[in-house]
C-alpha cells in the first residue's frame, strides 16, 4: 500500500514538473515568436496568411510539448542523481544510526562543485557517527566494568553475612567476618561515590570555582590525612615543599587529585619504602611531583593508567576500583593543567602535575 502511494506521488510530481516546464516554455516561445513575426512584417513586409499562422502554431505547439518533455526528463535525471539519491543515502544511514548501528559511514558523492552542500553534510554525518561509535563503546565498557566491580563487594558481603549467621561462631571469627563485611561495604560506597563524581565531571556538571590559595598548605593537610598509613607501614616520607606558593584554581577539586595520588603512592609502596612529595614554583606553572619506591608500571600499563577501571597491578585490586586516576585526569583537564607519569618496573613511579600559577603567586 505504501509503495503504491509513493509511486502515485512520484507520478504526480513528474506531471506537475511537466506542466510547469510546458507553461514556462510556452510563454517564452510564444512571446519570442510574436516578436519575431512582428519584426518580419514591419521590416520586410511579409504578410502571413491564416493558413500559415495555423501551421506555424501547430508546429510550435508540438515543439513546446517535446521540449517540455525533454526538460522534464533531464530535470528528473538531474534531481535523481544530485538530490534524491544523496538524500536517500543520508536518510538510510540516519535510520541505521537510530537503530544503534554506529558503524555506518556515507561515501561522498561525485560533484563538480567543490563546495557541494551534500558532501559537507555527509562529512559532518560521518564525524558524528564516529563520535557516537566511540561514546557507545565507552558506555558499554563502563557499564560492563561497573557491573563487574559492583558484583565483587556484594558477593563478599553476601558470603560473610551468611557465615555470620552460623550459631556458636567463635568471637575471633565473628570479628573477622564483620571486618570483611565492613571493608567490602566501604569499598562499595567508595566505588559509587567515585562513579558519581566522575559522571558529574565528564558531563560538566561540576565547574571549577577559582580562588587564590596556598598550595603548599593544602598538600600538607592532605598528607596528614594518611599519617596512620605511612606510620603503620614504616614508610619514609620525604617532602620538599616551597613556601608561599599560590595558585588560582578550585581547591576542592584539586584535593581529589592529591588524595588519590598520595593514596596510590602509599598503597603501592611496600613496608619500609619511601614516598616523596615536592612542590616547585616555575615562572608560569607550579610543579607537583609525587614519587614512590613501589612496584612501578610498565610502558604498556602506563599508556592506559588514566582510563576508567584500569588496574595495572591486580594484586592491589581489592584496595581500589580503578577510578582514582580517571578522576585525577579529568580534574586536571578541567582546571587546564597537565599530568604525566614516569615509571620503571621494580623501582617506583613519579607523577608530575603542572598547574598554572596565580599572578604574583609567590610571596
Amino acid at each position: 500500500m505504501k509503495q503504491e502511494q509513493n509511486r502515485a506521488s512520484r507520478w504526480l510530481t513528474a506531471l506537475w514538473q511537466y506542466c510547469v516546464f510546458f507553461l514556462l516554455i510556452a510563454v517564452v516561445v510564444t512571446g519570442c515568436m510574436l516578436v519575431f513575426l512582428e519584426t518580419l512584417q514591419r521590416n520586410i513586409g511579409i504578410v502571413f496568411t491564416q493558413e500559415m499562422i495555423e501551421t506555424a502554431a501547430k508546429l510550435t505547439f508540438g515543439n513546446v510539448v517535446l521540449i517540455s518533455l525533454l526538460f522534464t526528463v533531464m530535470d528528473g535525471v538531474r534531481r535523481w542523481f544530485l538530490v534524491t539519491k544523496p538524500v536517500q543515502r543520508i536518510a538510510d544511514a540516519a535510520s541505521k544510526i537510530t537503530k544503534g548501528d554506529f558503524s555506518v559511514r556515507i561515501q561522498p558523492i561525485f560533484s563538480l562543485d567543490r563546495q557541494d552542500g551534500f558532501n559537507a553534510i555527509i562529512g559532518s554525518f560521518n564525524r558524528m557517527a564516529e563520535e557516537l561509535s566511540g561514546i557507545e563503546t565507552l558506555r558499554t565498557d563502563f557499564i560492563s566494568n561497573v557491573s563487574h566491580e559492583l558484583k565483587t563487594p556484594l558477593s563478599v558481603i553476601q558470603n560473610y553475612g551468611t557465615l555470620l549467621q552460623q550459631p556458636d561462631l567463635p568471637e575471633d571469627r565473628r570479628m573477622e567476618y564483620a571486618r570483611a563485611v565492613t571493608d567490602a561495604s566501604r569499598r562499595l560506597a567508595n566505588l559509587i561515590t567515585n562513579i558519581l563524581k566522575l559522571n558529574k565531571l565528564e558531563n560538566q556538571q561540576i565547574y571549577p570555582e577559582g580562588k587564590t590559595y596556598d598550595l603548599g598548605e593544602q598538600l600538607c593537610e592532605c598528607l596528614l590525612a594518611f599519617e596512620d598509613i605511612w606510620e603503620e607501614k614504616g614508610i619514609e616520607l620525604d617532602t620538599d615543599i616551597e613556601e608561599n606558593v599560590c595558585i588560582t584554581s578550585d581547591a576542592e577539586l584539586l584535593s581529589l587529585v592529591w588524595n588519590n595520588l598520595f593514596s596510590n603512592a602509599l598503597k603501592f609502596t611496600p613496608s619500609g619504602g619511601r614516598v616523596s612529595v615536592s612542590l616547585k614554583a616555575e615562572p608560569a606553572y607550579t610543579v607537583i611531583q609525587v614519587s614512590d619506591t613501589g612496584c612501578g608500571i610498565s610502558p604498556e600499563v602506563g599508556a592506559h593508567i588514566f582510563e576508567k577501571f584500569y588496574q595495572g597491578d591486580t594484586s592491589h585490586a581489592a584496595q581500589g576500583n580503578g577510578l582514582g586516576l580517571a578522576l585525577v585526569k579529568r580534574v586536571i583537564d578541567i582546571v587546564e593543567g597537565d599530568i604525566s607519569v614516569s615509571s620503571e618496573v621494580g623501582r617506583g613511579s613519579t607523577f608530575t602535575v603542572k598547574i598554572r600559577r596565580a599572578e604574583h603567586g609567590t610571596g
